[in-house]
């Protein structure tokens, strides 16, 4: 999956390396991605068990898997066995895991709409790779949503089942982290556009309502969200200082934000007695 827009950098084709040496995915963005969207789900359930555990294995295996998968086909006439061999053993074991998970849950239609998600999400990336369009708004929205769905996969493991609060917080995760799209790319002049920026975050706080009013969301958990509005009315203010200040920094801004916004979701998910 592409990190949080340009935050972390695009790794190059790696040379020099022996078939056998593992790939790891460089895009550290999606690591805190990932790993909040997942804590999010796992506090919802309110309780963490050994499938839980599994499950985290399983989605971290899955996100390993894309990165010499993309790299693959970036190669496009050239077949390269180190690529080949960690796409397999990585999607391997996601596979397994997926698989098992799929007989241990009840809510087994539930779990296939979900990996039928990550599914579609895997053959859009790849295709957006392959036409070098990797960096697109649309493709990046949907490869965020792919990596959010960890949360409804980490509740669905815990529970045995699929709850609107569950469909909910992967909309929340998802519109989140989506929003460094539009601040990131305000950094290059050839992809600045505050009005996009404005269009999506007034779009996504409308959402975040409705599911509020819905009562899909309480209304603690909701209210995360104003931390990615924060975030970018802040932008705006400084617009300069974000455009030329060090990519380092700006990393540090989205990686304070998230772990503000994971504090937020989580107290307000947990039972008192936990949070």
């Amino acid at each position: 999956m592409r990190s949080m827009n340009t935050i972390a950098t695009n790794a190059s084709i790696p040379s020099g390396k022996r078939w056998y040496q593992a790939t790891i995915s460089p895009e550290h963005g999606v690591y805190f991605m990932l790993a909040v969207s997942f804590l999010t789900g796992a506090a919802a359930a309110q309780h963490w068990t050994w499938m839980t555990t599994l499950t985290l294995v399983c989605v971290y295996c899955g996100f390993q898997a894309e990165h010499p998968f993309v790299l693959q086909i970036k190669q496009r006439h050239s077949w390269k066995p180190r690529f080949l061999l960690w796409t397999g053993l990585y999607g391997s074991i996601a596979g397994a895991i997926a698989l098992w998970l799929l007989w241990q849950i009840p809510a087994k239609g539930s779990l296939l709409l979900v990996y039928g998600a990550v599914v579609v999400a895997l053959l859009v990336d790849a295709i957006s790779v392959w036409q070098r369009q990797q960096k697109s708004v649309l493709n990046e929205l949907v490869t965020f949503a792919a990596v959010c769905l960890s949360a409804p996969l980490a509740y669905l493991a815990t529970t045995g089942s699929l709850t609107e609060t569950a469909i909910a917080l992967w909309v929340l995760n998802t519109v989140f982290f989506s929003s460094a799209i539009f601040t990131v790319k305000l950094r290059k002049i050839r992809t600045a556009s505050i009005l996009s920026g404005l269009i999506f975050h007034a779009i996504a706080a409308a959402l975040i309502v409705m599911l509020w009013q819905m009562h899909w969301l309480a209304l603690p958990t909701a209210a995360a969200f104003g931390i990615a509005l924060l975030k970018f009315g802040l932008i705006l203010l400084r617009k300069d200082w974000y455009c030329n200040t060090k990519i380092q920094y700006v990393a540090l801004l989205e990686t304070a934000a998230s772990f503000l916004f994971l504090a937020i979701v989580a107290l307000s998910l947990l039972p008192s007695h936990l949070s």
